[in-house]
């Protein structure tokens, strides 16, 4: 079972989750504060500003950052769920596959977003 959960696990162990969430959150925070100051510092505020604020470069690796943050977050938090409520106990004897497609179709999701802000981002 320990490989099992070493290779489905995004990080080495549960204190790595741990700080991978908090990280994570803290990054996540700092972006929608960030975000929430720029828009009520800048009422009335239209697609030329927020165009403005989107091609500078420190602002696209900010939201690059953000969205491998989100993408952390959300893993470690499926991971999390998917391993303590998708038991045998729980849904019965297929528990162990139906974890694993639950968290391929999240890994695969997870990817396709991540590619897809890329694209948005950086116009590729």
């Amino acid at each position: 079972m320990d490989m099992v959960t070493n290779v489905t696990n995004f990080s080495r162990s549960g204190l790595y989750d741990w700080m991978a969430q908090r990280v994570s959150a803290v990054v996540l925070a700092a972006y929608t504060l960030f975000l929430l100051s720029y828009v009520i510092c800048n009422p009335g505020m239209g697609y030329a500003e927020w165009h403005g604020l989107f091609s500078h470069t420190a602002m696209r690796i900010f939201s690059l950052l953000a969205l491998v943050a989100l993408i952390v977050h959300a893993w470690v938090g499926m991971w999390t769920i998917t391993t303590d409520y998708l038991t045998p106990m729980a849904i019965g004897r297929w528990a162990t596959g139906v974890r694993f497609l639950v968290q391929a179709v999240c890994g695969v999701l997870q990817f396709v977003l991540f590619v897809w802000g890329v694209q948005i981002l950086w116009g590729f």
